[in-house]
């Protein structure tokens, strides 16, 4: 059965020549590259080249980026810093639509004594610019806003909410793990402090990630430990995982205009055949900006889950939200602060596509869910 994927912002294929790069570093530069000798040396020269491609993809200096495990541990990485390194101050400002990586730590300061605020949104995830001017203070150590939404796609003023924390003297960290690869990011001129991203979002490998701190941000290292990283990550790096970090930043600068333009032309075309054809279907989080490879669309008097397994039966994976978040059966909370009321909250699919996907699997796509949605939903007492 032929595997049509549109969970890409659940993981994504790792890339041909990302692969192809990464297999020497199993089998025959296996050096650590914190050794003296030149076969360790080769492996840490490489290191320094995926650092180097990494930059270059969000406009930073190669000294800005520290190479971590995953996107998770950049965002507990960023967040712990900013506490650890302003103590005096008390308050987190986030908002109701992060990814578990930051409301997880958010939650664990508040169980501890900080006050947190969670920034609302609109009906199209939208913040609201006067609230977080209202709410970010003297007393803030962090905000912490995402650049796009994983669910939604949603794109959010990050620069704007970077500006209103600077004005306080906060420390302003942004998760871009859903935009790296898929839209511009440009940090030289930027009011982000920390931005956090992950090799497989873009075609990388799982397993590694990335902190960038703006050169003279001050960071407390969240691994303690050996000097790597600049003594900002304690750890032996995990080499061939960095240089298809690397590899896969670098094929990224050709992705991002591939997703705007043939990518976007796709999933405009499987949202308009689904909203025609599936009755009582709803775009959510329909306004622009929006990532170019997503979309939620929610049905009434149908739950999601049934979908998926019903797509899935077809070789078509798709998802209902957050993949860090799918083993749980509480609906949506990105849907949930969007406002999408119960009878269709339940009924939300995600489809996020990539570079690889085809108009021959948008087309499959569209032909084969409508008759699942019609056949579900004439199970449903609710939906006749």
């Amino acid at each position: 059965m032929k595997v049509i994927y549109l969970d890409n912002n659940a993981t994504t294929r790792t890339a041909d020549e990302v692969v192809a790069e990464m297999l020497p570093y199993f089998t025959e530069r296996y050096g650590n590259p914190s050794s003296m000798h030149y076969f360790g040396g080769e492996v840490a020269k490489a290191i320094e080249q995926a650092r180097e491609r990494v930059a270059a993809l969000i406009g930073a200096d190669p000294r800005e980026i520290v190479l971590t495990g995953c996107g998770s541990e950049s965002d507990n990485a960023a967040i712990r810093s900013a506490v650890d390194l302003l103590p005096e101050r008390k308050k987190i400002v986030t908002s109701r639509i992060e990814h578990p990586a930051i409301l997880g730590p958010a939650r664990y300061f508040e169980d501890r004594g900080y006050e947190v605020t969670y920034l609302g949104v609109d009906s199209d995830g939208r913040l609201d610019l006067a609230e977080a001017a209202a709410v970010i203070d003297d007393n803030t150590a962090i905000v912490s806003v995402m650049w796009a939404n994983n669910e939604t796609g949603t794109i959010l003023p990050v620069e704007e909410i970077g500006r209103l924390a600077k004005e306080h003297g906060a420390l302003f960290h942004c998760d871009a793990v859903q935009a790296a690869g898929k839209v511009p990011v440009d940090l030289r001129n930027s009011t982000i402090d920390y931005l956090s991203m992950s090799a497989h979002k873009f075609h990388g490998p799982k397993g590694v990630g990335v902190l960038y701190i703006r050169r003279g941000t001050p960071f407390a290292p969240f691994l303690i430990g050996g000097h790597q990283e600049h003594n900002r990550r304690a750890g032996t790096e995990n080499a061939a995982s960095i240089v298809g970090l690397g590899k896969a930043a670098e094929l990224a600068h050709g992705y991002v205009e591939v997703e705007q333009t043939q990518v976007r032309a796709l999933r405009d075309r499987m949202e308009s055949a689904l909203l025609a054809n599936c009755r009582d279907a709803h775009r959510n989080a329909a306004a622009e900006p929006r990532l170019p490879n997503t979309s939620s669309i929610s049905f009434d008097y149908i739950e999601g889950e049934s979908v998926l397994l019903s797509l899935s039966d077809l070789g078509i994976c798709a998802s209902s939200g957050s993949a860090c978040t799918s083993g749980s059966l509480e609906p949506s909370h990105v849907l949930r602060a969007l406002g999408v009321p119960f009878t269709r909250v339940h009924g939300s699919l995600r489809l996020s596509l990539s570079v690889f996907t085809t108009g021959e699997e948008i087309d499959f796509v569209v032909e084969q869910l409508p008759p699942i949605v019609e056949r579900l939903r004439a199970l449903s007492p609710f939906g006749h």
